[in-house]
């Protein structure tokens, strides 16, 4: 299962976050929060997570069935309001695609890992040491 360690130490909401397989990236805060503007925001990067996970979803699938497509970009927004969470998602393709495929593929990219996560109910277990 996927594993992440963040760290925070004294510059201020620079975060540096290392994967088991030790990639790191780092987030943190806008200038109006106090942050540095260095990374990405914590809220981005889910944002990122579910546009990634979009993109190689979309990719395997058109590889599988042999389509001929050059890019894939996935567009992610989060908006809060109203006590509830919106992604909302734009996909474009550097090719023409018909109505037939438009809707297989979009029944992919709701089937990316990432997606089914956030459209699941979600536990939150915190353990402090």
């Amino acid at each position: 299962m996927p594993k992440v360690i963040a760290t925070i130490q004294k510059i201020p909401y620079r975060i540096e976050i290392l994967s088991a397989t030790k990639n790191v990236i780092i987030a943190d805060e806008s200038l109006d929060k106090g942050g540095k503007d260095t990374g990405f925001s914590p809220k981005e990067l889910l944002a990122a997570a579910l546009s990634a996970c979009t993109a190689a979803t979309l990719r395997m699938y058109a590889e599988r069935k042999g389509w001929e497509i050059a890019e894939i970009k996935v567009e992610t927004e989060l908006t809060e309001a109203d006590n509830k969470t919106t992604f909302s998602r734009r996909i474009e393709f550097s090719e023409k695609i018909d109505e037939e495929k438009k809707m297989h593929l979009l029944h992919v990219a709701n089937a990316c890992p990432v997606h089914k996560i956030l459209s699941n109910p979600i536990e939150i277990k915190t353990e402090i040491l």
